[in-house]
């Protein structure tokens, strides 16, 4: 199967996702059959090694095979966006752990909670892990977690950052998501008692993002040589512009039929109605065109070993937090425009985008200021040190 067709056929898949929207959110889980039908359509190999039956594709097939999914429905296009970046994070590990995941299960699937919540206490050969790691989309899916943790001197001061990767043996889904959007991501809490991860099922911020990492040993694919900031919140970004599209989509349609109240007359007639609906468009577009432009010169430079320079880094976290903020903007613009419908309870996609938006920008990886602030630092000649660059 080559990337093309994963890309034709996850398009396929979208009316049917579309339709189950409701279903997510009664659930509040991603349905089984959805995820079933994305691993058949080879969603999920897109970033997986081909050593383990993967396809190391072009990352833009990736991003636009989730913006797809996301068009669809926004929790499922959350959900996948991280359980379909994760295969790309393992593949930075020790091969050894790589064939502890993907060895007797070239299908397994990775989600996780990077926030350091959880306890972190060195021993001989790795380390003792316990605690909560909050808001795991898609986890009820999944076979394996990567979660963040620091560890500590004898005086409790932080002196590394590792991303444990734990079987799902080892921890507990604890169902508490129950939010106002995103409803059917399933993000729920990992908990984990005293759970031992040996050494090599570990890795520190530094490798990753100095981009020198266990697993380039095995795997010579450019794809593994991008930064992970980069992958990652990009990934974030493409979802929730995604949702947005899929509520403009919505809206037109709705627009071209809809009579209003006052003055009377068709919606689609009114100047002022069509000026949101345009504005809503160019934000959408504003927001998508950067961050294929970004993901493309990155993934040129690792295709020509050449070293990534950090002013494209921290361009491409401005444009990931913007691309966030302006999906919000396009989706009130819509609000705005609707009427009443939907401030009433009950399904529809408009409300529907609006709560999963507002819900997923609160991501970590979204806070807009924070980012902005690097971008700026690194553009005013200050040396900057982030993990997220």
């Amino acid at each position: 199967m080559r990337d093309d067709e994963v890309l034709a056929a996850v398009r396929a898949l979208a009316p049917a996702l579309r339709e189950r929207a409701p279903e997510a959110e009664a659930l509040r889980r991603v349905p089984g059959g959805s995820v079933e039908e994305l691993e058949g359509a080879g969603f999920f190999r897109l970033l997986r090694p081909r050593t383990y039956g993967g396809l190391a594709a072009d990352p833009a097939v990736f991003y636009a095979a989730v913006h797809e999914i996301a068009k669809a429905c926004g929790s499922i296009g959350w959900a996948a966006a991280f359980l379909g970046v994760h295969p790309w994070y393992v593949a930075q590990f020790d091969p050894r752990a790589q064939e502890e995941v993907w060895g007797a299960d070239g299908s397994a699937r990775i989600c996780s909670s990077h926030a350091p919540t959880g306890k972190v206490t060195p021993v001989d050969g790795g380390y003792r892990l316990s605690g909560r790691w909050q808001f795991s989309a898609g986890c009820d899916h999944a076979r394996w977690a990567l979660l963040g943790g620091l560890v500590t001197d004898g005086e409790d001061r932080p002196v590394d950052m590792l991303t444990f990767l734990v079987p799902s043996a080892d921890y507990r889904v604890d169902d508490v998501w129950d939010t106002v959007g995103l409803r059917g991501s399933g993000s729920n809490d990992l908990v984990v008692e005293d759970a031992f991860v040996p050494a090599h099922r570990t890795l520190g911020y530094g490798p990753v993002t100095a981009l020198r990492c266990p697993g380039h040993e095995v795997h010579p694919d450019p794809l593994y040589r991008l930064p992970y900031a980069a992958v990652f919140t990009t990934a974030v970004s493409t979802a929730m512009v995604g949702i947005a599209e899929g509520a403009q989509e919505d809206q037109v349609a709705a627009a071209r039929a809809r009579l209003r109240a006052a003055p009377g007359g068709r919606v689609a007639e009114d100047p002022f109605a069509q000026v949101r609906l345009a504005r809503a468009a160019g934000e959408i577009d504003a927001a998508r065109l950067p961050l294929a432009r970004n993901i493309a010169e990155l993934y040129a430079l690792a295709r020509s070993g050449t070293e990534i320079p950090k002013q494209l880094r921290a361009r491409t976290r401005r444009d990931q937090v913007l691309a966030t903020e302006r999906a919000l903007t396009a989706v009130d613009l819509l609000m705005e425009n609707a009427g009443r419908g939907p401030l009433n309870v009950g399904d529809d996609v408009l409300q529907r985008a609006w709560r999963d938006l507002h819900t997923g920008r609160r991501q970590a990886a979204n806070d807009v200021d924070r980012a902005l602030v690097l971008y700026a630092q690194d553009a005013l000649g200050m040396d900057v040190h982030d993990p997220m660059l």
